[in-house]
């Protein structure tokens, strides 16, 4: 019987621990009430995972306050992020679904893959080191580098910046950020912001053109490469 006996976290443990980790991006303490919306699972199944997590010292968790991974929650983590970004990067270059739809469809086709479909992948795709919305694919080996950003509505007036992630899962959200052209790799200059989290007015370093957008979707928007410098020439009028 010890033969059969499981070893190591189960891949189900993995997956829990890799949204505990995207959660806590975003939050101090994470909610079990945000945990069951993201993995869509009942309150008594999440919660019998959670204890597990505990019991196995993968997270301090504090009732009615929240959780949060430890040292070896993070490191258990890592294969099933990697996996799921990596998916999502098959998913949009090599069969055509858009960044909106790959998050929500990777969740089930990420858990046939093994560890020869997920090299398989990695090769097919280039060895990317970012999802298609900007988020870090850790490596085999599990190192994840965070990236140096930080939200759009954090970088003030009269700087140039680059899109680095855009942190939002809604479906909605997505197809409109893309339809704006402001996705990962996009360097927009920051012409200006309303106060009192009013809109903002930018410009791509592309098409030169004023947007507008407010400060709901602008918060999605993570950045890096701030600097100051002169704002994009405005384009002549054709004669």
């Amino acid at each position: 019987m010890d033969e059969l006996k499981e070893t190591g976290p189960s891949p189900a443990m993995q997956r829990y621990a890799a949204e505990i980790y995207r959660l806590q991006q975003d939050h101090e303490q994470v909610s079990l009430t945000d945990l069951v919306h993201e993995v869509d699972n009942s309150m008594q199944a999440v919660s019998r995972m959670v204890k597990r997590l505990k019991d196995d010292g993968h997270i301090q968790h504090t009732p009615y306050r929240g959780m949060r991974l430890t040292d070896s929650g993070e490191r258990i983590a890592m294969p099933a992020l990697r996996r799921h970004r990596l998916a999502e990067v098959y998913l949009v270059q090599h069969m055509g679904y858009d960044w909106a739809s790959a998050h929500e469809l990777t969740g089930t086709f990420e858990r046939g893959l093994n560890q020869e479909l997920e090299d398989r992948i990695d090769d097919l795709t280039g060895h990317p080191t970012r999802c298609p919305h900007g988020e870090p694919i850790p490596t085999r080996a599990g190192v994840i580098t965070p990236p140096d950003d930080r939200p759009l509505v954090e970088v003030g007036s009269k700087v140039w910046c680059r899109i680095s992630r855009v942190r939002t899962h809604d479906m909605d959200k997505l197809r409109y950020i893309a339809e704006l052209g402001l996705t990962p790799g996009t360097d927009i200059y920051v012409m200006g912001c309303a106060p009192f989290q009013g809109p903002l007015r930018i410009q791509t370093r592309e098409h030169k053109v004023d947007q507008i957008i407010g400060h709901e979707l602008a918060r999605a928007l993570w950045v890096e490469h701030v600097h100051h410098s002169p704002p994009p020439q405005p384009r002549k009028r054709m004669t």
